[in-house]
C-alpha cells in the first residue's frame, strides 16, 4: 500500500474529525478537500468513503456520553421503569430521549432514502457548498445577536418535546439536501431559534448524530458491497480514516462542549462567511 495514500487516508480522516461537530459542514470541507487531494480510488469506493469514515466520528460520541445514552442498569437510574424486577434496570428517561432523536430523524431519513442519488447529482459542488457556508454562517451571527442577554426557554435536554424534536429534524432535513449547511450547524440554528440553549442544542445535535449517521453510512456501505467491491488497499484506506475520525473528534468534542459555555457560536459564522467566499473566489479564477 503506498504511503502517500495512507497519509491522504489521514488528512481526511482529520478534516472529518475536526468538521463533523463543529457547525462548519464536514460534508462541504469533504467535498473542498478531494478536489486538492484526490485519493487513488475508484469513483464508488470514494463515493462510499465519505460517508462511512463518519463512523469513526459516531464512536466518539458514543465513547463521551455513554452514560448519557445508554438506557439501561441500575446504578444512576434516575427515571426506573419500575422500582423491582426486569424495570428497575431500564432507564426511561433515556428511552424518552431516544424516541425524541428518532422524531427528529424521519424527516432527513425519508428524503435522504428516496432522493439521495439525486441530490447527489444536484447539490454536491463547489458552488452549492460556497452559498450554504455564507447563508448559515450569516444565520449564526444574526441569530447570536437577536438572543443576547435573553435566556433561553429549554436548558436541559430533558425539556425537548416531541414537538421541539420534529421541528429540530426539519432544521436537519436542509442540511441532508444542500452540502455546506452542515448537519450540526443546521440543527442547532433551529434549536437556537427555538428557545434552545447553546450547550443543550450542542448535546442534542451530538446525539442525534448516531442514528443519523449509522444510517447513512449503513445505506452507502451496503450499495457499495451490492454494486462493486474493495480493490486491494481500499479496506485500509477506510479503516484509518475512521481510526483518525475517531481520534480527532474526541479532542474536538470536548473542546466545543468547553467552549460554548463560555462564548457564542459567532466565530463559526464568520469562518463560514469567509471560507465561502474563498470557495467562490476559487471557483472563478478556476483553482476547483
Amino acid at each position: 500500500m503506498d504511503i502517500v495514500e495512507i497519509l491522504k487516508a489521514v488528512l481526511f480522516g482529520i478534516v472529518e474529525g475536526v468538521t463533523e461537530w463543529l457547525p462548519i459542514s464536514s460534508t462541504g470541507h469533504m467535498i473542498l478537500l478531494n478536489e486538492f487531494v484526490k485519493l487513488r480510488v475508484s469513483d464508488a469506493f470514494y463515493s462510499m468513503f465519505e460517508v462511512v469514515i463518519q463512523l469513526g466520528a459516531i464512536l466518539a460520541v458514543v465513547v463521551l456520553f455513554w452514560n448519557q445514552i445508554w438506557p439501561f442498569g441500575k446504578k444512576n437510574n434516575r427515571e426506573p421503569l419500575a422500582k423491582s424486577g426486569v424495570g428497575a434496570y431500564v432507564k426511561w428517561d433515556i428511552f424518552k430521549l431516544w424516541f425524541h432523536i428518532l422524531v427528529s430523524c424521519v424527516p432527513a431519513a425519508i428524503v435522504g432514502i428516496l432522493f439521495d442519488s439525486v441530490f447527489e447529482a444536484w447539490f454536491y459542488n463547489y458552488q452549492t457548498v460556497a452559498i450554504m457556508l455564507i447563508l448559515f454562517g450569516i444565520a449564526f451571527i444574526v441569530i447570536e445577536n437577536q438572543h443576547k442577554g435573553k435566556k433561553a426557554r429549554v436548558t436541559s435536554i430533558e425539556e425537548i418535546d416531541y414537538r421541539l424534536a420534529f421541528w429540530i429534524g426539519i432544521f436537519q432535513l436542509i442540511a441532508a439536501i444542500f452540502p455546506g449547511t452542515s448537519r450540526s450547524g443546521a440543527t442547532i440554528v433551529g434549536a437556537l431559534l427555538l428557545g434552545v440553549s447553546r450547550t443543550v442544542a450542542a448535546e442534542y445535535t451530538f446525539f442525534l448524530a448516531i442514528p443519523v449517521m449509522f444510517g447513512a453510512s449503513l445505506l452507502k456501505g451496503v450499495k457499495f458491497l451490492t454494486e462493486s467491491s474493495l480493490a486491494p488497499g481500499e479496506g485500509t484506506i477506510l479503516v484509518v480514516g475512521m481510526v483518525v475520525a475517531f481520534a480527532v473528534s474526541m479532542l474536538v468534542i470536548k473542546f466545543l462542549m468547553g467552549y460554548i459555555k463560555k462564548h457564542d457560536f459567532k466565530v463559526f459564522g464568520w469562518y463560514r462567511i469567509v471560507l465561502g467566499a474563498v470557495v467562490l473566489l476559487c471557483g472563478l479564477i478556476g483553482v476547483i
